[in-house]
Parts: structure tokens; C-alpha cells; sequence
């Protein structure tokens, strides 16, 4: 399937819609489901990939991918590509932003990833109309997007000219949380992220440290978790409400028509089973430990 969406669309994703110059309309390729932009994490990196930046964009991303957010990337070879394939080899979702038009495969050696992404519920989405090749200037408005699509940017591998620090740079201007991925000090493609790290970008040791941010946000759960049989009932319904936002016991309480004290004690084993946890005295759920 193939269309078009304008901004005055009530189908238009609020996030990019919200930036300073978002596109005017967008093309796009594949089945346009407004959920797949709920929550988007865009991961950027060097073409010019090494073993360690190939390893942790797979881990990182299959384990991210796999509790149900959206990975968004500019489709190129290296960690755009890596990040596309590691979420589709979970079955999750993931958006391609080219610098061209949708029906140029760019680069054309990734035709079948291209074919991968739109067999599994993914989109290829541009700017550009169909046909319109890629260009310098092409490739900074692409990022733009990228970044405006998305609640948080990885950055798994830059170097000191990267046009990932682009798209760093937006997701910073548009007051999305900026994640790097640490590297070597003594390899180029370290340096941007060093750079990065300098200047405050907040460093990631596991995917947990992503996906407790967007799980504070709007409360992701995956409908494995929800199915799960090693769950009671009454822990079912709390994930279920706290998905929709973070809550207080006594908020929970109303809202499951249960007793103060029976959900206190059931978010006390839901915290030391690694299925919630607590702050400034709301509750919020931590499905990423069961990925």
C-alpha cells in the first residue's frame, strides 16, 4: 500500500508535528497505523560500522524492539540497517526515513531489507515524492525527521563529522532525551560519541536504561507479559491500568476498585519481581525485565 499524509491529517504523528518545520506531507509505502508512532526510539551511527557497534546495536535493539517500541533510522548501510534487521528479526516495528523519494531503494543493495520492512507491518516514508533522488541537502532533512518522530535518539557509533551528531543535534532542539552508546576512546567512530557524552548526553549500559524512560512516559507492556500465566489476575489489571499512566496506590485503588491495602501489597512482590517500580510516589511498570 502506498499514500500520502498531510499535516492538517488527523492521522499526521503529533511528535513531528510538534518540531519547528515539520514536512508538509509525508509518502510513505506500507500500512499507515497511527500506533506504530506511539512510542519511537530513532538509533543512528556510522556507516562505517565496527564488530563492537554491530554487537551492541543488535543486543540493544532486540531487546527494545521486542517490548514493542518502534525503531526509526535513516536506512543507510551500517548501524541504520543493523537497527532495521535487529528489530525485524524480533518481529517488532520499524519506519526506514529516506533521503529520496519511496520508490527508490537507497542504498539499492538493501532491496530486500526494504521488502522486509514493508512485509512486517513496518513503514518506508519520505518528504520526497516518488521518484526524487537523493542529494546532499537531502540527507540533513531526512534526519529531521528521524529525530522529530522520535521520544529518544541512540546513537550507537559517530565520528567527529558523523551526520548522526545532525540528528543528535535536533533530538537535543526539539528536547527529546539523547542516548550514546559508549565506545573506545582510542577508535574514531568513538569520538563524536565522546563529544556527546561531554555535553551531557546520557550514557547507556543495558536497553534497560532506554526503556524505563518511555516505560515512565506512556507505560509500554508487552502483550507477552500480559499474557503471561505466571501472573495473578490482580497484577494483570494493575499492569493493564498502569500502562495507561504512571499511578499512586491509592489512584490504583480507585481505579481497580480494590483495597488500599491488598494493592500495597501486591505492588510490594510486583516490585521485588521486577514487574513495577516506585517514584516520587507513583507507580510505573518495568516490562523491559520481561523482554
Amino acid at each position: 500500500m502506498q499514500g500520502e499524509i498531510t499535516i492538517e491529517s488527523s492521522v499526521y504523528p503529533k511528535l513531528l508535528k510538534e518540531t519547528p518545520f515539520p514536512p508538509k506531507k509525508i509518502y510513505y509505502k506500507g500500512i499507515w497505523d497511527v500506533s506504530i508512532f506511539e512510542n519511537c526510539l530513532a538509533v543512528v551511527g556510522s556507516r562505517k560500522m565496527t564488530t563492537y557497534g554491530k554487537q551492541a546495536t543488535n543486543q540493544l535493539v532486540s531487546e527494545i524492539s521486542n517490548i514493542g517500541i518502534t525503531i526509526v533510522s535513516g536506512f543507510m548501510y551500517g548501524i541504520d540497517a543493523t537497527a532495521h534487521k535487529a528489530a525485524l528479526e524480533v518481529g517488532g516495528r520499524t519506519i526506514a526515513v529516506m533521503p529520496c523519494g519511496i520508490n527508490i531503494i537507497h542504498p539499492q543493495h538493501q532491496k530486500s531489507l526494504y521488502d522486509q520492512i514493508l512485509a512486517n507491518k513496518g513503514l518506508v516514508i519520505s518528504e520526497f515524492e516518488s521518484n526524487f533522488p537523493p542529494a546532499m541537502w537531502t540527507y540533513p532533512k531526512r534526519n529531521r525527521i528521524v529525530a522529530g518522530l522520535s521520544k529518544a535518539t541512540m546513537v550507537v557509533e559517530a565520528g567527529k563529522k558523523s551526520g548522526s551528531l545532525i540528528t543528535a543535534g535536533l533530538a537535543r532542539k526539539y528536547k527529546r532525551k539523547l542516548f550514546v552508546v559508549p565506545g573506545p576512546i582510542t577508535s574514531l567512530n568513538s569520538q563524536g560519541v565522546l563529544q556527546l557524552i561531554k555535553e551531557g548526553a546520557s550514557v547507556v549500559t543495558g536497553s534497560k536504561d532506554i526503556i524505563e524512560i518511555y516505560s515512565k512516559q506512556g507505560s509500554i507492556i508487552s502483550d507477552k507479559l500480559l499474557k503471561s500465566s505466571s501472573l495473578s489476575k490482580l497484577e494483570k489489571i494493575i499492569l493493564e491500568n498502569l500502562q495507561r499512566e504512571p499511578m499512586s496506590i491509592d489512584q490504583l485503588s480507585r481505579s481497580t476498585q480494590g483495597r488500599t491495602a491488598e494493592i500495597s501489597t501486591a505492588i510490594s512482590l510486583m516490585q521485588l519481581k521486577g514487574l513495577v517500580a516506585e517514584e516520587e510516589g507513583k507507580c510505573y511498570p518495568r516490562s523491559f525485565e520481561f523482554g
